[in-house]
């Protein structure tokens, strides 16, 4: 067998894993972590799996700085706030330098996507008492947005 045989035989596996990894990008955006645990549940060897990704990352098709600025800004329109998307986003396997900029990139917008997913939740009108307050403020925390900016807009009919 050639030397050039033997590479290409040797490169075969990584090829499989980098083309299944290319389908599972081309459905949605995912995190080096994401596709490290969907490959290896499909019995690929990590040191295969390794290589592919470190191709993939090479060439530009994974990007995990792609992913948290398409996934911050998917979330956040679908009423999440910044606590939850961060939360989302480590459980990925993304970095808080990866994650950071795309957060704070949005925090002129975070008072008016919390204004917003309240308002359709509850609407317009204010808190008819303690307990409503309570609800409202719960129902806030839980989508991920921080306390002083719920405070901000529970209050705003004070």
């Amino acid at each position: 067998m050639s030397a050039h045989a033997l590479t290409a035989a040797d490169d075969a596996p990584t090829i499989e894993v980098e083309s299944r990894a290319l389908k599972l990008l081309a459905a949605r955006e995912h995190s080096r972590l994401e596709l490290e645990r969907k490959l290896a549940a499909r019995g690929y060897a990590t040191a295969v799996i390794a290589a592919a990704l470190d191709r993939l990352v090479a060439h530009g098709a994974l990007d995990e700085a792609r992913l948290a600025e398409v996934y911050v800004s998917e979330r956040a329109r679908k009423g999440f706030g910044p606590l939850r998307i961060r939360a989302e986003l480590r459980d990925k396997g993304l970095s808080d330098a990866a994650i950071d900029p795309q957060l704070h990139a949005m925090n002129d917008a975070w008072p008016a996507l919390l204004t917003q997913a309240h308002d359709r939740r509850f609407g317009p009108a204010p808190p008819t008492d303690h307990a409503d307050l309570g609800r409202r403020g719960r129902f806030l925390e839980s989508r991920g947005f921080p306390a002083e900016l719920i405070h901000r807009l529970l209050r705003r009919h004070d």
